[in-house]
């Protein structure tokens, strides 16, 4: 669906401020672009209270930290005229942004309640006559938490990263409540390093090549069909959203015995997690009895191609203070949608050794990193952008992301514990629905955890929590296998 075809002139009130910087201007490409057909996305994201939500505390500071956001208080107005959609101050009634639903406290299934909410959120968009933002606090107590609490953002609104930076701007660190979270920085300050004299041919090559398969997938080059490719339609149907907290000391631990990044091993494990789910759906699907003997039994068929969109930051800080110094001026050049994204392939198979998920899954990174593929990938969509016009850049996109399997991110979170408004959290959750996939995994780091967010279509996923498992299954499987091959090389 076309959200921008439902749009329609309202009357609004400006102020002067630098919140108004953006006074009546256009949406910028990358915003516009997620108004097309396939690419009406939205950013959730949830968190979880160790204590009872303080509402009128919660709801007010809420109101205050986004009314000087320009984005968080302006309307997308079509203009008949230009055919764009320009952003048009308005006065925010925030009674229609934060919404407290009345709950029984008695309810007999808590945590099913909560789930069944947030799932329910992605079957419908946010009416465009008010800014396209909400926040929803659910005051019941679930197996892990005291209260819960939904952020959901249209994706015009900015990128994960601008997103995030804005709810964590809004947080403090449990353990000294003037001191913002902070994010772990990478030791490799660039993206790509020359390490020899053939470096920057490698680079060249990698490059090309990564952009003829992305012009290929643009046009007919396509997974395979496997019980976790979504169908046509897809982006229309409801999402269930599921989470698995994993140890990151075992990650660590994992990192350390094989030399390789954090990165590695989550993508790593993540190649592990599916090869194991997709096997236990093939074998259902030959109506295979899974008893023991058939643990082991590869089911899967051989050279399946099934492939990611990995997103990439294309910032030069990801540092929360400075961010938010930059967008309290007034000065927006740092917000927005400034991603990149490469086509990340994964080896599907059953491996006899554990460890070469982390191996393939590292080579992958390593070839990915030595080539420009985010930016060439985000220039090619400038480029037929310039001569084609937004709805051709709206079709590649859609044409790039249903002919691969799944969305998948993976950023730092706080290594701190966190407090939202005196309210410590014990997990973050971030994830999307209404992209033209079935499956979207994001992996996030918060203290001494590591979580991985799953965002998929029941109609072709319809068991995500068995998938949940065997990805801390395939974590466990690695680590014990690191930890056997050390021991041994120490013997």
């Amino acid at each position: 669906m076309d959200s921008s075809k439902g749009m329609r002139q309202i009357k609004t009130t400006t102020k002067d401020g630098p919140r108004f910087r953006e006074d009546h201007q256009p949406l910028s490409p990358m915003a516009r672009l997620f108004h097309e057909p396939g690419s009406n996305v939205y950013v959730i994201t949830i968190m979880g209270c160790k204590t009872k939500i303080n509402i009128d505390v919660v709801k007010y500071n809420t109101v205050h930290s986004l009314n000087w956001h320009p984005r968080f208080s302006s309307l997308q107005v079509f203009d008949k005229e230009t055919g764009s959609i320009r952003w048009v101050p308005t006065n925010v009634n925030f009674d229609d942004h934060v919404i407290v639903p009345k709950i029984d406290p008695n309810i007999k299934f808590p945590d099913k309640f909560v789930d069944d909410y947030i799932s329910n959120l992605s079957k419908s968009p946010i009416d465009n006559s008010k800014p396209l933002w909400d926040f929803h606090i659910l005051d019941i107590k679930t197996a892990e938490d005291e209260g819960t609490g939904i952020f959901r953002f249209h994706h015009s609104l900015g990128d994960g990263l601008s997103l995030m930076t804005l709810f964590l701007s809004n947080t403090r660190q449990s353990s000294d409540i003037n001191a913002l979270p902070t994010l772990p920085v990478s030791k490799n300050s660039g993206y790509i390093k020359f390490t020899s004299f053939w470096s920057p041919l490698q680079v060249f090559w990698n490059s090309i090549v990564a952009v003829m398969m992305f012009i290929f997938t643009m046009l007919f080059l396509k997974d395979t069909e496997t019980p976790l490719k979504g169908s046509v339609g897809v982006e229309n149907r409801p999402r269930r959203f599921v989470r698995k907290t994993v140890s990151l000391a075992d990650v660590k631990v994992v990192k350390d015995a094989m030399n390789v990044t954090l990165n590695d091993v989550a993508l790593g494990v993540t190649q592990a997690g599916l090869s194991t789910y997709l096997n236990r759906r093939y074998g259902e699907i030959r109506d295979v009895d899974r008893t023991d003997r058939h643990d082991k039994t590869n089911f899967i068929p051989k050279n399946i191609r099934l492939r990611a969109t990995f997103f990439f930051n294309l910032r030069a800080t990801t540092r929360i203070d400075t961010l938010i110094e930059t967008m309290k001026t007034g000065n927006m050049g740092q917000w927005g949608n400034q991603i990149g994204y490469v086509l990340l392939p994964f080896a599907i198979g059953l491996k006899s050794n554990p460890l070469d998920y982390v191996k393939e899954a590292k080579a992958v990174i390593d070839r990915k990193k030595s080539s420009l593929e985010p930016l060439y990938t985000y220039f090619v969509v400038y480029l037929v952008l310039k001569l084609f016009g937004i709805k051709a850049v709206g079709k590649l996109n859609h044409n790039v992301f249903f002919n691969t399997t799944l969305w998948f991110s993976n950023v730092p979170g706080p290594e701190q514990e966190i407090t939202f408004y005196g309210h410590d959290l014990t997990y973050i959750a971030p994830s999307c629905y209404g992209q033209p996939n079935a499956l979207m995994i994001h992996i996030l780091t918060y203290m001494d955890k590591m979580m991985f967010v799953i965002s998929a279509d029941e109609e072709t996923i319809p068991d995500p929590h068995r998938l949940c498992d065997d990805l801390e299954e395939s974590l466990n499987l690695i680590k014990t296998t690191a930890l056997l091959r050390e021991n041994m090389k120490n013997k």
